[in-house]
């Protein structure tokens, strides 16, 4: 307990400075100071704690770990969890050279985080986000699903086994409040007559649906045959339980609508769109719309593209809420107007802030204000470059960091371990590997020339200053004492170089940081043997000068002089860089 004080916030302190009373080291051993206080304290301390911290925490004593791995406290501390923004960039290839896939998280601050989530292969495909657990879509014949906090993992056999034209955007992840079930859902492509398998085409009568924990899928007929192609460009969301996504009505307002399906009965239903049609709707150009959760409720956006630029949005981007599920009930929640040069979707609101991209390779936030759902976009704010990733291909969700845990699904017939190899160990992330290798050794390499640089410097220093009793001149013994603190190169504080993964974002920044260190170091150590070169050279001058005089001058030993003269000598190689 006492080695975690001075790593655990203030709230914390009380528990254990508590159990730092003298007592017999005996009883210390076996009493907890968790005894002693309310449990209903006890979890309010806890609760302010992130999950990195508890974690640590559980290995304090025994009861420590019952609490914080409790199902009562899990549930309650995710209640408690801060949201995240979690920005998702899948693997690509981008002028032949493979970039792996990583996440940015967008904390309530807006800071972006550092470290790559390490649940997250090179490979991987996110599918859904739920109460601290990812669902990412993998090459091989598994699912897995990841604690994004924690590091747990396990793997779910797909629905179906090397499925042609199968797409992560197929398959999402949600959990049903009432049940306490966790459940993946698939949309199965319709068959097609001759095929010897399922083969995906625009159409899809069947979903797939796995509850975490069972040994197998399960088919559910759809009403209708319905549009895969609408899933793909719009999206799919899970929110209190049911999933929504929306369908082709050619007769609606809209022409579309949305489908629901209850992850608890497995039931279907459909919700119109707002009978009002959008204002911009035959403004040319065709109609982009996605569905998407923001503030946990169920909206729809939807812009006009520009007709010789499909990627870019033109006239306002509008959001609408569905207000009312059972009354089927849609509020206009923002109509943002905004420059012609933004790419469609997804567009995610975190906070007060909604997230665009630009088209100049760059994803931007915007403050929210307006009256009467009429928003304007203010405060810009950078956030990242996303190059080289494609903005196409960026997801996000809202997410929290939990303590739920995985463990008690992996006895289930359906939990496996892919059989081929993971992640970095695969042969095509050699190469990438190998660049980060070698960014560790150039960043070696600079400490390790920062600190012989700074030991030179300062033997140096020590050897002209022995140096300078032999130099009688006055006005030149003072010019070289003035210069010798020149001879001190200041380089920058060494940093420990993080353990983790940097994500991608970070990688760059490390890369630039990397450069100027360099670059500064080779204009500090410019400076300084120009320095150096000047002093001895004026050092080397006066005692030449001083050994012609030394003949006509009693009082001054030639001896010593040609011994100064040879210490001059000595400096001269080391000064050369």
């Amino acid at each position: 307990q006492k080695d975690l004080v001075p790593r655990l916030p203030q709230e914390t302190r009380l528990l254990t400075m508590v159990s730092e009373e003298i007592k017999p080291k005996k009883q210390r051993d076996e009493e907890c100071i968790i005894n002693c206080l309310p449990g209903e304290l006890i979890e309010r301390i806890f609760f302010k704690l992130p999950v990195s911290t508890l974690l640590r925490c559980t290995g304090v004593c025994e009861q420590w770990h019952k609490i914080i791995r409790g199902p009562q406290f899990v549930t309650s501390h995710l209640q408690h969890a801060p949201h995240y923004a979690l920005l998702f960039f899948p693997q690509e290839s981008v002028s032949g050279e493979p970039h792996p896939a990583d996440a940015i998280l967008i904390d309530e601050a807006w800071s972006l985080s550092t470290y790559a989530v390490p649940v997250i292969g090179p490979d991987d495909f996110l599918c859904g986000s739920c109460n601290g657990l990812l669902c990412l879509y993998t090459k091989s014949s598994t699912l897995k699903i990841a604690n994004l906090a924690t590091g747990e993992f396990l793997h779910l056999e797909k629905p179906v086994k090397n499925l042609r034209g199968d797409h992560f955007l197929f398959y999402n992840f949600g959990f049903h409040p009432l049940t306490k079930e966790y459940k993946i859902t698939h949309f199965l492509g319709d068959s097609i007559e001759g095929r010897p398998r399922p083969h995906n085409n625009n159409r899809f009568s069947v979903v797939q649906v796995y509850t975490l924990g069972d040994e197998k899928w399960r088919d559910i007929k759809t009403p209708e045959a319905l549009s895969l192609n609408c899933v793909k460009n719009s999206g799919a969301v899970t929110i209190d339980g049911t999933l929504y996504w929306l369908i082709e009505d050619v007769v609606a307002s809209w022409q579309h609508a949305v489908m629901t399906f209850d992850l608890c009965g497995e039931s279907f239903a459909q919700i119109q769109l707002p009978a009002t049609k959008p204002d911009d709707f035959a403004a040319g150009g065709s109609r982009r719309y996605w569905i998407r959760e923001m503030d946990g409720k169920v909206c729809v956006a939807t812009a006009q593209t520009c007709p010789s630029l499909p990627r870019w949005l033109v006239g306002k981007l509008q959001i609408w809420e569905l207000e009312n599920k059972t009354e089927q009930r849609w509020i206009q929640k923002y109509n943002i107007q905004y420059s012609p040069d933004y790419i469609p979707g997804p567009n995610l609101v975190h906070g007060d802030k909604i997230i665009l991209q630009r088209c100049d390779g760059n994803l931007y936030s915007y403050e929210l204000l307006g009256e009467n759902f009429n928003t304007e976009l203010c405060k810009m704010a950078k956030l990242l470059d996303f190059s080289p990733h494609k903005p196409d291909n960026m997801q996000s969700y809202i997410c929290v960091k939990s303590l739920v845990r995985l463990d008690v699904y992996k006895k289930t017939a359906i939990v496996r371990r892919p059989k081929q190899r993971e992640g970095w160990e695969l042969k095509k992330w050699e190469a990438w590997e190998h660049e980060l290798s070698e960014n560790e050794r150039m960043w070696s390499d600079t400490h390790r020339d920062e600190h012989k640089e700074t030991a030179r410097a300062q033997r140096y220093r020590m050897m002209i200053n022995n140096l300078l009793p032999h130099i009688l001149d006055d006005t030149i013994r003072q010019e070289i004492s003035m210069n010798i603190n020149q001879i001190s190169p200041n380089f920058p504080d060494q940093q420990p170089r993080p353990i983790r993964r940097l994500n991608w974002v970070a990688q760059k920044q490390d890369l630039q940081n990397l450069n100027a260190r360099m670059k500064k170091y080779n204009t500090i150590m410019k400076a300084t043997d120009e320095v150096t070169s000047s002093i001895i050279s004026m050092m080397g001058g006066a005692i030449e000068d001083q050994k012609r005089a030394s003949s006509s001058n009693a009082g001054i030993s030639s001896h010593n002089l040609s011994e100064a003269d040879d210490d001059v000598k000595t400096l001269i190689p080391e000064s050369l860089p």
